[in-house]
């Protein structure tokens, strides 16, 4: 299915000229004259970007970006805009924008940027499916096995994890193969890395007392 590339900008004559531009290019193309307009038909998890203008009636460029980051992180931003200076170049980019353009920006610029942004939503789709799928895998453990997976990620050793939980180490041995089995992880630094990609292993946790 061909990406589709969504329009959010006040100027009708140019939302339609930019438009039949990017279908040129055989994307799909969605216009929206606000960043309201945008958040009320907020897309489905279709592949595909925003070209947004700086200023915008109700909710500016800027703003819609602030909002997007949590209801659609997956789409990238291409800002494109006639109101547009370094400064706020740097700020949209600081902000996770992928392009800040200038109008009337020529079609080269513009395709450019555009296949920029949508190989980075693969990136990010990508990304987002591996960390579901962790999450998936995660979610398998039993509460003990979770406990001794948050101990064994903190460099905590079996005969400090079994003192830690009161158990015997063979149990926290046996635990700790199921825990790797169920994560598919070949090492202790997979299960590591595993549990950074989740936020769950504190670089800075309480010590466990050695036994």
């Amino acid at each position: 299915m061909n990406p589709v590339i969504h329009i959010v900008d006040d100027d009708n004559s140019f939302r339609t000229a930019v438009g039949r531009l990017i279908a040129a290019y055989g994307f799909r193309v969605a216009f929206y004259e606000s960043g309201d307009q945008f958040l009320a038909k907020l897309p489905n998890s279709e592949p595909g970007c925003i070209l947004l203008d700086l200023q915008l009636p109700g909710l500016s460029g800027t703003e819609l970006q602030k909002r997007l980051a949590e209801t659609a992180p997956l789409l990238p931003i291409i800002y494109l805009t006639g109101e547009g200076n370094i400064q706020a170049g740097v700020r949209a980019i600081k902000a996770g924008a992928e392009d800040f353009l200038e109008k009337p920006a020529s079609g080269q610029a513009l395709k450019e940027a555009i296949d920029l942004a949508l190989l980075q939503y693969e990136r990010r789709r990508a990304e987002h499916d591996r960390v579901h799928a962790l999450e998936a895998l995660v979610a398998s453990l039993t509460p003990r096995e979770s406990e001794v997976f948050g101990l064994m990620v903190r460099g905590n050793r079996n005969k400090q994890i079994a003192y830690a939980i009161s158990t015997s180490e063979r149990t926290v041995k046996a635990h700790r193969h199921c825990v790797m089995e169920k994560l598919g992880a070949k090492s202790l630094a997979e299960a590591v890395s595993i549990a950074e990609r989740m936020g769950l292993s504190d670089t800075s946790p309480e010590p466990v007392r050695r036994a």
